[in-house]
């Protein structure tokens, strides 16, 4: 067996007397898409925090392309390629959508951030954003000012940042979250687009996301996981009914 993108081993997190995350272990194979699903207060926010460097775990390790980057910082680790979107977006609504992702492009570079010069006018970041954008279904609002996106397509806009820090891995915190029905269909169709261009770890509420998208299912329920298989393994199997997805899944 090939060796995992990330590993996740024996991970632990508490705060006080509440454990968050209880020895959770978890291999997520270069090119997967894998959701991590469980109830509200499961500790699913906590487990992306540690993936990503939000959070420190107090025991076990995370491992990335087989090295360990347990006590690495966000930057560090998304220059190595793992990058973030947070449940709650995060973008610059007086800039433009090609604006917010070029000073994405530019961090990337190392640049220093030359705020008094439009950073779309710089050729060498205006195309990376031009084609992130593109790549989320925005390429036509690329001179919009952002605050004046939809909230589906500023879900689209930070995924459009997340691309231009050139990732291996993205890790997706609740990418439908707030988003109506027609434009939650739209973002699960673009995912469909990335997912053949990258490694996705998807952290959603949202089951016709989660079984339209993912190749995989962990289902985290108290800080543990509980299950680990396919959509159809995981839809079927009665510890999982019981414990979040209910009689009717």
């Amino acid at each position: 067996m090939s060796r995992p993108l990330l590993a996740l081993e024996r991970l632990r997190k508490s705060y006080g007397a509440l454990r968050v995350t209880d020895g959770v272990d978890l291999a997520i194979a270069a090119g997967e898409t894998h959701a991590v699903i469980g109830p509200n207060g499961a500790g699913k926010t906590t487990l992306i925090n540690q993936v990503s460097g939000a959070a420190l775990p107090d025991a076990g390790r995370v491992l990335f392309d087989g090295r360990d980057v347990t006590h690495l910082s966000i930057p560090a680790r998304a220059a190595l390629g793992l990058a973030r979107s947070f449940q709650i977006t995060q973008i610059l609504p007086r800039f433009s959508a090609l604006e917010n992702v070029a000073l994405a492009v530019q961090a990337r570079c190392g640049s220093s951030f030359r705020f008094w010069r439009p950073v779309a006018a710089d050729s060498a970041l205006n195309a990376p954003a031009i084609e992130a954008l593109q790549a989320v279904g925005l390429g036509q609002r690329a001179q919009m000012p952002a605050g004046a996106l939809s909230h589906g397509e500023k879900r689209r806009l930070e995924l459009a940042i997340v691309l231009a820090q050139a990732p291996t891995l993205l890790l997706l915190d609740e990418p439908m979250a707030g988003v109506g029905a027609e434009e939650t269909r739209g973002l699960i169709e673009t995912l469909h687009g990335l997912k053949r261009r990258y490694t996705l770890v998807l952290v959603e509420h949202d089951m016709q996301a989660v079984f339209a998208l993912a190749d995989r299912i962990s289902v985290l329920v108290e800080g543990r996981i509980i299950a680990t298989g396919s959509p159809e393994a995981v839809r079927a199997n009665p510890q999982v009914r019981t414990a979040y997805l209910g009689k009717a899944a």
